[in-house]
Order: structure tokens, then C-alpha cells, then sequence
């Protein structure tokens, strides 16, 4: 039994992590939530696809946490890792997380990957390990960053409606907080 966590990578289509891809290779100002040494977990789909591959056919039996990357990742070095990788000339502005909610932002949406909650904390902090010993690996977070970025830039559509709205903040309210 398999138990991934935020797939990512080309081909996304929750436009999740591809948001933050997204909007640092743009460039600019960027609303940067708090706070920034929150852990992310994530998994490239190639590497979980290419672990459950191996677990079948050397017959792994058991339950395991696919999720990544090996060693714990921050809001902070995710969003510095994805503006080096995106190549975008960025400012990351970080804004307190009861000013953002104050004025309407929802945690996971309106900014993906953002769970201020402490209750929520546990789902960016589940062990790997035994997943990891039976060979899990991770890319770097710079080779997902730029395989999503070319998929992006391809023109393919980003993002699949399936009742629920996109992911992301909208420009226009980004400007409004990044000018109070």
C-alpha cells in the first residue's frame, strides 16, 4: 500500500505546486506566505511511478509513506529552490499569516502548499523512511522545477476544472497586498 503525498511535476493538472512554478518564473514582486519555516512535502510523479514500478515487480509487501523529498523541506527553501531553478528575477515579499487570512486567503488555495494551522503541521511531516530503505529516491527539487516550467511554457492547459477553482492568488489582490 502506497501512500503518497502532493504529487507533482509535468503533467500536474491541480496547478498545486505548478502555481508557485508558475508565478517565480514570471518574476516580480511575490506574496510569500508565513510561516516560511513550515514544512512542505512533495514527490515528483516520475519517482514515485518508477518506485512503485520496482515495489511490484520485486514483490514489496507492506504499508509506505511516498513522500519527499528525503530530508525535510521549508515554505522558505521550497520558494528559494523554485525561484533559482525558474530563473525568474523575483522578490519574495513574506506576508504574516493572519494578515493574509484576514484578508480572505485560504490556506492550500488561494496560496498552495500554505498550511499555517499548527493543527495541520502533521500533514507536511510524515516519515519516509521505511519507503526510503526500500529505495525510494528523489530528483533534485531543480529538475522538477524545470521539467514543469518547460511543460508550462509547451502550452499545454495547466489546469483541470473539476469543481473546484484554481488554485492560486489572483494578480490583482497580490498587488494590493504587496502595496499595504
Amino acid at each position: 500500500m502506497v501512500r503518497p503525498g502532493l504529487i507533482v511535476g509535468p503533467h500536474d493538472p491541480t496547478y498545486r505546486f505548478t502555481y508557485w512554478v508558475d508565478r517565480l518564473a514570471r518574476g516580480g514582486d511575490v506574496v510569500a506566505p508565513e510561516p516560511r519555516g513550515s514544512h512542505v512535502q512533495l514527490i515528483d510523479v516520475r519517482d514515485l511511478a518508477d518506485w512503485i514500478l520496482r515495489s511490484i515487480e520485486e514483490k514489496l509487501q507492506g504499508t509506505f509513506n511516498a513522500v519527499g523529498p528525503r530530508e525535510p523541506l521549508s515554505m522558505e527553501e521550497l520558494l528559494e529552490g523554485i525561484r533559482v531553478a525558474a530563473g525568474g528575477e523575483v522578490r519574495l515579499h513574506w506576508l504574516d499569516a493572519d494578515l493574509l487570512q484576514e484578508r480572505g486567503l485560504e490556506p492550500w488555495s488561494t496560496l498552495p502548499l500554505w498550511l499555517p494551522d499548527p493543527a495541520w503541521s502533521g500533514h507536511s511531516e510524515v516519515a519516509n523512511a521505511r519507503a526510503v530503505s526500500k529505495g525510494l529516491t528523489f530528483r533534485p527539487l531543480e529538475e522538477t522545477v524545470r521539467d514543469t516550467l518547460a511543460w508550462i511554457r509547451s502550452g499545454a492547459p495547466l489546469f483541470v476544472d473539476r469543481g473546484h477553482p484554481k488554485p492560486g492568488l489572483d494578480p490583482e489582490l497580490e498587488r494590493e497586498l504587496l502595496a499595504a
